[in-house]
C-alpha cells in the first residue's frame, strides 16, 4: 500500500536509453514533494559459463565513467520482449557465443531511488561458439575476456569488477554453481 498520491506527472524527455519523469506528490501526512523518475525498459544479464567453470567477461567502455570495465554481456528488452530471448540475444551479439541452457538466477532493480530499470541475470552454461562471432551494435567498444569464475570473485574481492550487475550474477553464480559439484 503506497503512501504517496501523485498529483501532477510530467515526461520532461523521452530518450532512446530512457525517459524522465518529473512527478508532484503528496504524503499521506499531506506534505508535497518533487520526484524524478528516470524510466528504463529493463534488461537482461548474462553469466556464460564454459563447461570448465570459465566465464566470460567483457571489458567495455562506459561513456558516463569515462573508462573500461569488466562486465557480464547485458542489454535493453526491447518492447514486449521476454527477458530470456534478451539474454541469449545478448550473449550472442557481445560473445559470439550461443547458450543451451538458460538459467534465470533472479531480478533486481539497479537504483529504485530514481529508477525504474529490473534487471532478469541468467546463467548461461552449455556454450557453443557461433561461426559468425560477435556482432556489435555501432559504437561498442568492447573486447571478450575469460577467466576462472574464482578469479572473477577474486576481482570483486580486489574492487577489479565494479560493476553492480555483474557483481550480483557472478556472486549468484558461484553460489549455484558450488551447490551443483
Amino acid at each position: 500500500m503506497s503512501n504517496v498520491k501523485t498529483i501532477r506527472s510530467e515526461k520532461k524527455h523521452v530518450g532512446k536509453v530512457f525517459n524522465l519523469v518529473v512527478d508532484e506528490i503528496e504524503y499521506s501526512s499531506g506534505r508535497r514533494g518533487v520526484r524524478e523518475v528516470a524510466e528504463h525498459p529493463g534488461g537482461s544479464v548474462v553469466v556464460p559459463m564454459l563447461d570448465d567453470k570459465t566465464v566470460l567477461l567483457i571489458r567495455q567502455f562506459r561513456y558516463p565513467i569515462k573508462e573500461f570495465i569488466y562486465e557480464l554481456p547485458a542489454g535493453k528488452l526491447d518492447a514486449g520482449e521476454d527477458p530470456a530471448t534478451c539474454a541469449a540475444r545478448e550473449l550472442q551479439e557481445e560473445t559470439g557465443y550461443k547458450a543451451e541452457h538458460l538459467t534465470k538466477l533472479t531480478a533486481i532493480y539497479t537504483t529504485p531511488g530514481f529508477c525504474t530499470e529490473k534487471l532478469h541475470i541468467y546463467l548461461a552454461t552449455g556454450l557453443q561458439q557461433l561461426p559468425s562471432g560477435q556482432q556489435l551494435e555501432e559504437g561498442e567498444n568492447l573486447t571478450l575476456e575469460t577467466c576462472s569464475l574464482k578469479d572473477a570473485v577474486s576481482m570483486i574481492e580486489q574492487g577489479k569488477i565494479i560493476d553492480g550487475k555483474s557483481i550480483c550474477g557472478l556472486l549468484l553464480a558461484e553460489r549455484r554453481l558450488s551447490r551443483s559439484t
